[in-house]
């Protein structure tokens, strides 16, 4: 068969020859590119004869896909599948699997320093600082016992409690199912407006779908305390990103720390976000670490070796 890794996985050299090695020694052909293509013609060219298409977080539409006329087999480098055109995938028969749990501790410690970032004004600090400036106006609050909303309790959401709970803070959680693991943490399930209303800091660690996207709207971000933070390193669509910026502009929130956007960086200098107060931007860099980015490589070449032998693993369709 024909592997393709359409884009970098972010490792060396030596570790990608490593992970692909049995793969050779079966008999199977291994491409891998080192520079993620955009222009559709070209991503049908490459794919063209595969038979397995390794992706990471970088859009693979239907034309593509359907360009791809053995493809059986989609292995994504990456824990959301919502850049990805499942139901072509659906129409032509394609597994499609994901790299599940590579990111957890990445994320949530992303998180964590955004959360404490913001509540200690740690880079308006820096930048005073270098400016020959003082403290003046810049004292800062404790993450001790603070009320965290984590929207979201999957793993990442989960994880991310686990560390806060060394803080010693109040957790609510808000999910479509409650978790027994949730439960045992301390976390007390309410209904998303309650949430909103009680938190001193809401977590976003949602997937993005239909039910998701633009949850997180102007009206549920009114409910926020006026002393609130808001977090996002979930995925972009799931909040409405004018409605945030105008939020922090007239001072409806205190702050936010956002990672994620509508689309990958680079992200327009006009773009809400960019322009509005108190907010830390990040692009897009929660889950990836050195350790990570291994991590997912390992996952993501084990599911690959567990479908050739018939042995399904982190399926999504």
């Amino acid at each position: 068969m024909k592997i393709v890794l359409l884009e970098p996985l972010v490792i060396g050299q030596e570790v990608l020859d490593e992970l692909s090695k049995n793969l050779l020694d079966m008999g199977h052909e291994f491409i891998a590119y080192n520079r993620v293509e955009k222009d559709v013609e070209i991503l049908k060219e490459r794919v063209k004869d595969a038979d397995i298409l390794i992706i990471a977080n970088n859009p693979l539409g239907g034309e593509v896909i359907r360009a791809a006329h053995n493809l059986k087999y989609i292995a994504i480098a990456f824990t959301g599948y919502d850049h990805i055109d499942l139901e072509v995938c659906k129409e032509m028969g394609i597994r499609v699997s994901n790299a599940q749990g590579y990111a957890t501790e990445a994320v949530a410690e992303l998180t964590l320093s955004l959360i404490i970032s913001l509540l200690r004004n740690i880079i308006p600090c820096n930048e005073v600082v270098k400016k020959e400036g003082t403290k003046v106006g810049l004292v800062g609050n404790e993450l001790n016992s603070k009320i965290v909303g984590i929207v979201g309790t999957g793993a990442i959401g989960l994880r991310t409690a686990e560390l806060l709970k060394v803080f010693n803070c109040k957790l609510l959680g808000y999910s479509r199912s409650e978790s027994q693991r949730a439960l045992d943490l301390g976390i007390e399930y309410v209904e998303l407006d309650e949430l909103l209303r009680r938190s001193d800091i809401v977590s976003l660690h949602l997937p993005l779908n239909e039910q998701t996207k633009g949850l997180i709207s102007k009206g549920k971000i009114a409910l926020m305390k006026k002393n609130a933070i808001l977090i996002n390193t979930a995925r972009g669509p799931v909040l409405d990103s004018t409605s945030l910026a105008q939020a922090l502009n007239q001072g409806i929130i205190a702050g936010a720390g956002i990672d994620v956007f509508e689309s990958e960086p680079p992200i327009p200098s006009k773009h809400p976000l960019l322009n509005a107060k108190n907010i830390i931007v990040t692009p897009h860099i929660a889950f990836a670490t050195e350790e990570s980015m291994i991590k997912r490589a390992n996952i993501v070449f084990d599911n690959i070796y567990s479908w050739i032998k018939g042995e399904e693993k982190n399926i999504i369709l």
